[in-house]
């Protein structure tokens, strides 16, 4: 049985007609094609599925989209300009050269905003335990902290 659901999704609303225990990452995905966030382990352990509910950096592998019809859902895609300008944690992700594969830039991308939106001059040992929930396998660690670090500097001189 589908049910009709208004969602708020980078400042527009849709409307949408799915199964209510819908994962929000399928109906992202499928249904709006927006294809920031990825499926990774499908446990809400790996990040890769991260986008800001209200804010809050929030895995949507398992949260059934009726759960957050009341809420402002951010994507990656929703964190460009309307001038098609990045963000300034995605222009710091490109400058410290941050993808290797790539699976995980998502998930790293929405925590370091949600991190700056609360702490804007964050420590190193704050850097890496917010960014902590995303996996990565490749090893760029050292430039995502660069990464964050530079985005702090940007959006808070």
């Amino acid at each position: 049985m589908k049910d009709t659901i208004l969602l708020q999704v980078n400042g527009q609303q849709h409307t949408i007609e799915a199964d209510p225990a819908t994962p929000l990452l399928y109906v992202l995905r499928n249904q709006l094609e927006l294809n920031g966030p990825k499926y990774g382990c499908g446990l809400q352990q790996c990040g890769a599925c991260l986008v800001l509910l209200d804010g809050e950096a929030t895995p949507t592998c398992r949260i059934p989209v009726t759960a957050v019809a009341d809420k402002e859902i951010i994507t990656l895609a929703g964190l460009i300009k309307n001038d098609g300008s990045l963000h300034p944690v995605q222009r710091a992700f490109e400058q410290e050269q941050t993808a290797q594969c790539g699976y995980c830039l998502n998930g790293m991308i929405i925590a370091t905003v949600a991190l700056l939106k609360e702490n804007p001059q964050p420590e190193e040992s704050t850097i890496r335990e917010s960014l902590q929930p995303v996996l990565c396998r490749c090893g760029t660690h050292a430039r995502v902290i660069r990464a964050v670090r530079t985005a702090a500097e940007t959006m808070n001189p």
